[in-house]
């Protein structure tokens, strides 16, 4: 009785990981990027503000330096956080991933006068995560193996 109720039970079907999980890593890979450039953005504009092209009244949203000194670096400690869990392979991640890195586009949008070339490539990097992320996402969640 025992032995045919475990051959009823369900089984997990794990799936080889295949060239695509490169994407997953990559994708990891530049969220941890990310953070790290929001973060040092983040503290440029809390000690040296007069380094962007722009007072804060040329800003897309009107508010100082110091605060976006701070929004940039609780944002980009998410941004890594989010990359790290890409890396465990939560499937929960995926879906954070995303979300964080339009978030992280869209600041970079309000940010784009006071620091153009340097938000206009984080916006490139957001876009090649979601790619990832939403393309090659499945690879790295726990239902396959190495």
């Amino acid at each position: 009785m025992a032995g045919s109720m475990a051959a009823d039970a369900p089984r997990s079907v794990r799936r080889e990981r295949t060239g695509w999980y490169g994407w997953v890593v990559f994708a990891g890979t530049m969220m941890l990027m990310l953070g790290s450039f929001h973060a040092v953005a983040g503290l440029v504009a809390l000690f040296k503000d007069e380094y962007f092209l722009v007072g804060k009244n040329g800003l897309v949203v009107n508010v100082d330096y110091t605060t976006w000194g701070w929004v940039h670096i609780v944002f980009g400690v998410l941004v890594a956080a989010a990359g790290v869990a890409l890396y465990v392979g939560a499937t929960w991640a995926r879906v954070v991933a995303v979300g964080v890195a339009l978030l992280s586009a869209l600041l970079n949008i309000a940010f784009l006068s006071a620091y153009p070339v340097w938000s206009a490539i984080m916006i490139a990097l957001d876009i090649l995560v979601i790619y990832a992320v939403t393309a090659h996402g499945a690879e790295g969640s726990e239902d396959f193996v190495s």
